[in-house]
């Protein structure tokens, strides 16, 4: 009768990760090994490795200065069962408080373990003295008073160890009880799940004996990386520090590997979107359409290029181009799915701020700091820390930068302003024309609370929006004269600006006046 030979167990070689690209939503791990070759064709295990490697991008590859080849390279998962651990924040109240039980009973076993030992040695303790008494009151020793002292002391020990004793035991029968309900509970409730380990098999070929080199990598899910930012103001100079937030959870710890950081999105579809077919046709107005003009106000967001707004976690604006970005030291990310932050670069440029109010938009006075983008790289859209004099002020959002471009940050508002805004609006109609004239007049009343003692005037900038005609039929003018003061500038898209200077304790009152004239065969306005 013969038997099937059992598989040799091959001994496993150490595949530790060495450099990581993170993506947007996955990572490009590498890894790297030396070990020893034989001559002939051999199979090696290496590993562990994560059991979530994407086994169609697993690729190996040997240094050229060894004549060896790689013939085949795979990943196998097996599963084992986890080894006992003390629970985690993670992990259920059933398994915290069966955790607390576990560690009661052992601290009470070895209690009654040593109590055990105690009356044992007070056992003999007594045998001994009641063989003395026997032996000396054989050879005519009387002494009573002492025999009976320790006989009591050792009587009344023994009492107290064995109440000791069964209150132990007591309390372990109830532990017990407890126990098994907590251990029934979790039974119908959680499922204590294996472990899965990975582990690549690699079959080569080598014509000589010697050692080798591999360079092996794949790409592997539950990995992800934002960036974050640091924005320190002190004075007229500004410190901003650039670093990604590093999210992985790929069932391995990344320990002193070369970070890389890409906005390359692997997963998207390459082909270009299908055209549709957009038909214009055009037709004659009616009689009614000819004889008015319909127009209305609207609302238009002046603003650069970016990605749509999404609810959750926003994905990286990268500007449309891919960009790299990386870690100048070696680090380490634990793979616990929390966030942790690495840095990547940090500069000191002069800032210029400015007290700017939009009173239409909010009546906060907010300080707008302005600088360079000196960082060298682009910096991408992401929340900003902001910290001033007075240590953290609040968080913003950084768009999307060119290297050397301008960028603006929010700094928060400042308590020792107020502003009111209140707007009126007239209507006419002129009486040969017939046009209708709108006059709109906003009155903007700016305070400035100073603590005492405190001096130097301080510029606000206020800024207000007049409509911008699209046609003809309808006219914006401004009446300067009325004006209070007049607006310093009057920009493309109707902002007024004016620079006002505010002593400590001071008030001011500005006045914009302007109106609206529309010929008779307009119609919403």
């Amino acid at each position: 009768m013969s038997t099937a030979p059992k598989p040799i167990a091959l001994p496993v070689i150490a595949l530790p990760v060495t450099a990581v690209t993170c993506l947007e939503d996955r990572a490009h791990i590498e890894r790297a090994a030396v070990f020893d070759l034989e001559a002939g064709v051999q199979r090696l295990r290496l590993g562990p490795v994560s059991a979530l490697a994407v086994d169609r991008t697993l690729h190996a590859e040997l240094t050229a200065d060894h004549p060896a080849t790689v013939l085949d390279v795979r990943i196998v998962r097996t599963w084992t069962p986890r080894g006992p651990q003390p629970p985690t924040v993670d992990d259920s109240a059933l398994r915290h408080r069966a955790h607390i039980l576990e560690e009661e009973r052992l601290a009470q076993e070895q209690r009654r373990d040593r109590l055990h030992a105690r009356l044992d040695l007070l056992g003999r303790l007594a045998t001994d003295l009641l063989r003395e008494i026997r032996e000396g009151a054989g050879s005519g020793e009387t002494e009573g008073p002492r025999w009976s002292r320790e006989l009591d002391r050792v009587d009344a020990e023994r009492d107290t160890y064995g109440e000791e004793l069964r209150t132990v035991e007591a309390r372990l029968a109830a532990l017990a009880v407890e126990l098994g309900e907590v251990q029934r509970a979790m039974d119908l409730a959680e499922e204590e799940p294996a472990e899965l380990v990975g582990h690549v098999e690699l079959t080569v070929e080598a014509a000589v004996a010697g050692p080798a080199r591999l360079r092996l990598s794949h790409l592997t899910p539950c990995a992800l990386w934002r960036p974050a930012y640091r924005a320190v103001l002190d004075g007229d100079s500004l410190t901003l520090e650039t670093d990604a937030m590093v999210w992985q959870r790929t069932g391995e710890d990344w320990s002193d590997v070369r970070l890389t950081l890409s906005t390359a999105r692997s997963a998207l579809a390459t082909d270009p979107p299908r055209l549709g077919e957009d038909r214009l046709t055009l037709k004659d107005r009616s009689a009614a359409e000819r004889r008015t003009l319909d127009v209305e106000l609207r609302e238009e967001e002046t603003g650069d290029l970016g990605p749509a707004p999404v609810l959750g976690l926003p994905g990286v604006d990268d500007g449309g181009e891919a960009r790299v970005l990386r870690s100048p030291t070696p680090v380490s990310v634990p793979g616990d799915g929390r966030a942790h932050r690495v840095p990547l670069s940090v500069f000191t440029t002069a800032a210029s701020s400015e007290y700017a109010c939009s009173p239409e938009m909010s009546p906060l006075v907010t300080q707008v700091v302005r600088f360079d983008n000196l960082s060298g790289h682009a910096l991408l859209a992401g929340p900003v820390d902001l910290c001033r004099g007075s240590g953290f002020s609040g968080r913003g959002t950084l768009d999307f930068t060119a290297p050397g471009a301008p960028v603006e940050l929010a700094f928060g508002s400042c308590d020792d302003y107020r502003v009111a805004r209140h707007a009126e609006e007239s209507r006419d109609t002129a009486g040969i024309t017939q046009r209708t004239v709108v006059t709109r007049t906003v009155r903007l009343h700016l305070s400035r609370f100073s603590a005492p003692g405190e001096q130097g005037e301080r510029v606000v900038v206020l800024r207000e929006r007049i409509p911008v005609s699209e046609v003809s039929a309808v006219e914006i003018r401004l009446h300067k004269d009325s004006c209070s003061p007049p607006p310093d500038v009057v920009d493309a898209e109707g902002i007024a600006r004016w620079d006002v200077p505010l002593p400590p304790g001071s008030r001011r009152t500005v006045t914009l006046v302007y109106e609206m004239s529309a010929s008779a065969k307009v119609t919403g306005l």
